[in-house]
């Protein structure tokens, strides 16, 4: 009896110890699952807001970029482009695009409507009076803006919870450039007119509210428990495959971050290269250096009708006109574009900001819209390189079986009014003014490979350049004569010299009977002259007319005709010369071929070779 109530007694005992054994274990697990819960909870919670941290940056990375792409590549270049302004009230004014930092505000704002769970906001401690939200609206942004004043390099954020919510809020500094210096120190509505390149202009800021995140992993990490405390009914043995799970559990979590991260550093990479594509589109309409001046300095792009003093070159091809009309247009214009690429090159070369092209003609500044104090200097030199560069035109003509080209340049100095010139609907980029048509006049007494520059910009340029020669004309419109100068090369720096060729005139063995036509505004007039060519050289010839008192006026334009024969009154195709300066004997003067049909070319280039050859 007594044996038997021990053995009950030990048996209860025995099962006792192991349920308080199993107790303990099974506490020891579960404290151990809700230890590796605990850390998994913190370990999810640092990569949450690290990820959150990371994609805040990245961001304002993306905004930035495309800040300043919208600020050099459209609001500065649009600024030159007729009919285009660039203000904050742009919805006001036609024909109008933002400011950059209206447009960067209003992408933040319309990146807060479009996001419910994240917002982004340009703000500063000087904002512009109409700017009415511009400034710091709380305590965070009061922070961020001193702490970044201090250290413009580096960022700030905080973690806030309102009403239970969890918002990440982060501020990067938006750092001053120097387009944006002197515009704001010189706008008169300004409120801080003392900026430096590197000053912290305001700040960006991102809040993302972290629920979402922290939900979707709560909910992750309460099944697991759940699944665990399931488990821990199956023993120790189960801890292996729990320990497993959270590991899977982790790296699952770690690979979605590597993930995202992969995907916000591809889509910057391709949000970069569509600006640097961006830039090629917009590069080809100005020179890279003429580009850079335009957003390194604003004070050179006001614009809307200012008085200024510029450099004014304008060229144009010597006989052209006849040239187009025995062509087939296909041909002329694959010439034209053959001739204003080696011209443009050129003007490129030395900063001349072409206004327009006018067929044959090319109108070239220099001091709009950047003005330097070399302008003159550069728009003469640019000149001897233009007329350099003829020479490899007319390789290239030749080549291809067409005739030479030459070409006239006129340059001049004055003001005028630069400006947007045009209506409402269409406008551009010009001048006006009395100095533009002189400037035209100068160019019309060229021959062809000739430079003539007016006094004004003779007295800009000094020494530095070589002069031929000079003479006193007096151009329609003008009412007293000016002086022009013939250039022949610029020292210094540049040393460009055109190449000095003496023209030799040769006696013909049989005098050439013509006809001739002086032309006024290369229009055809009246009445038509006799006469006979008497010598020739390589570019012209010696006329002598019938009537010795109707020799044409110096520097004017003819159109010639020869006679077949002294028996036929046919006349072969026209030719087109201008009246040179060349002294001779009364009743004769000299020319200087502008435009030959390419039938005559062949026959004087074979005449002029016979007589050159015959000894003196």
């Amino acid at each position: 009896m007594i044996q038997l109530l021990i053995n009950r007694i030990w048996q209860s005992l025995l099962r006792l110890l192991l349920q308080r054994i199993t107790l303990v274990l099974t506490l020891m697990l579960c404290a151990a699952i809700a230890i590796a819960i605990s850390n998994m909870s913190a370990l999810s919670s640092s990569l949450i807001e690290a990820q959150a941290v990371q994609n805040a940056a990245l961001n304002i990375q993306s905004l930035t970029q495309a800040f300043d792409l919208y600020s050099a590549a459209a609001a500065e270049r649009a600024k030159v482009i007729p009919g285009i302004t660039v203000t904050h009230a742009y919805l006001n004014t036609k024909g109008a695009i933002p400011l950059p930092s209206t447009f960067a505000i209003e992408l933040g704002e319309q990146i807060s409507e479009k996001n419910a769970e994240m917002s982004v906001r340009l703000y500063s401690n000087y904002p512009y009076p109409w700017r009415t939200k511009g400034g710091a609206r709380d305590e965070f942004e009061r922070d961020a803006l001193n702490f970044l004043k201090e250290n413009p390099r580096q960022k700030f954020y905080r973690l806030e919870k309102k009403n239970g919510n969890t918002t990440l809020r982060y501020a990067q500094a938006s750092i001053m450039k120097a387009s944006c210096v002197t515009c704001h120190n010189t706008d008169a509505t300004s409120p801080k007119k003392n900026w430096e390149v590197g000053d912290v202009a305001g700040a960006w800021e991102i809040s993302q509210s972290l629920d979402n995140l922290v939900t979707k992993t709560n909910q992750s990490l309460q099944g697991t428990f759940a699944m665990l405390g399931g488990m821990s009914v199956l023993g120790l043995s189960g801890l292996t495959l729990v320990v497993g799970k959270l590991r899977e559990n982790s790296r699952n979590l770690e690979h979605r971050i590597k993930e995202r991260t992969t995907d916000l550093a591809e889509a910057n990479t391709e949000l970069e290269k569509r600006n640097q594509l961006i830039r090629q589109v917009f590069g080809r309409y100005l020179s890279d250096t003429v580009v850079a001046n335009l957003l390194e300095s604003p004070e050179g792009l006001k614009l809307g009708g200012e008085r200024r003093k510029i450099t004014i070159l304008t060229s144009d091809l010597r006989g052209f006109t006849a040239l187009s009309e025995r062509f087939p247009p296909e041909e002329v214009i694959h010439i034209l574009n053959l001739y204003l690429e080696y011209m443009a090159d050129v003007i490129n070369h030395y900063q001349g900001t072409i206004d327009e092209f006018m067929g044959d003609g090319i109108l070239v500044l220099f001091g709009a819209p950047i003005a330097k104090e070399d302008d003159a200097l550069r728009a003469v030199t640019c000149a001897c390189a233009m007329q350099l560069a003829m020479g490899g035109v007319n390789e290239k003509m030749k080549a291809l079986g067409w005739p030479p080209l030459e070409m006239g340049i006129g340059i001049n100095t004055g003001e005028v009014i630069v400006g947007n010139i045009g209506s409402e609907k269409r406008t551009k980029y010009g001048i006006v003014g009395s100095q533009v048509n002189l400037t035209y006049r100068i160019e019309s007494y060229t021959s062809g490979g000739q430079i003539l520059i007016s006094e004004q910009t003779f007295k800009e340029v000094g020494s530095s350049i070589k002069i031929i020669g000079q003479k006193q004309v007096q151009p329609k419109g003008v009412s007293q004569t000016i002086t022009i100068y013939e250039v022949y090369g610029v020292g210094g720096r540049y040393n460009l010299y055109l190449p000095k060729e003496e023209e030799l005139f040769l006696p013909v063995p049989q005098e050439i009977p013509l006809l001739y036509t002086i032309l006024d505004e290369k229009q055809m007039g009246n009445p038509i002259f006799y006469g006979r060519l008497v010598k020739l050289s390589a570019k012209g010839a010696e006329l002598q007319v019938d009537i010795p008192s109707k020799v044409p006026p110096k520097l004017t334009n003819l159109k010639i005709n020869l006679f077949i024969s002294k028996k036929s009154a046919q006349v072969s195709e026209d030719i087109y010369a201008k009246v040179l300066e060349k002294p001779t004997i009364k009743g004769k003067f000299y020319i200087h071929f502008t435009s030959v049909p390419p039938s005559l070319i062949t026959q004087f280039d074979n005449l002029y070779q016979i007589i050159s050859q015959k000894p003196n």
